[in-house]
């Protein structure tokens, strides 16, 4: 279990489209409930908050670590270069703050199970 001074960000693209943050929103609480931890939204565009200011928001609530899991299939310029770009300038930011970057969705070998399940 995560102790209460822990944070953790699902990072989703984002989309001008309000059903995408609704759904996203949505995702996240689902995760919660599962995982049994606060789980919160940030986003890489186009939708609030962004990464850089989800960090602030749990970093002002209390949170000594934020562990961010970004919702991305595969190893694109926004997972190997933007999300950690924002996640250095994050760690500069928030010195005494422990900020985990884990590895895209898309390289857990579960994710070959789901999809083929699914089809």
């Amino acid at each position: 279990m995560v102790p209460v001074s822990d944070a953790v960000l699902l990072i989703a693209h984002g989309s001008r489209n309000p059903a995408a943050q609704t759904d996203h929103e949505r995702l996240c609480a689902r995760v919660a409930d599962v995982a049994g931890v606060p789980v919160h939204p940030a986003y890489l565009e186009l939708a609030e908050p962004g990464i850089a200011d989800a960090i602030a928001a749990a970093v002002t609530a209390g949170a000594d670590r934020v562990r961010l899991v970004p919702l991305f299939l595969h190893s694109g310029n926004h997972v190997a270069r933007d999300i950690p770009g924002i996640v250095e300038s994050a760690r500069a930011d928030h010195p005494g703050v422990v900020i985990d970057l884990d590895e895209h969705v898309g390289a857990d070998p579960g994710l070959v199970t789901l999809i083929a399940r699914r089809i």
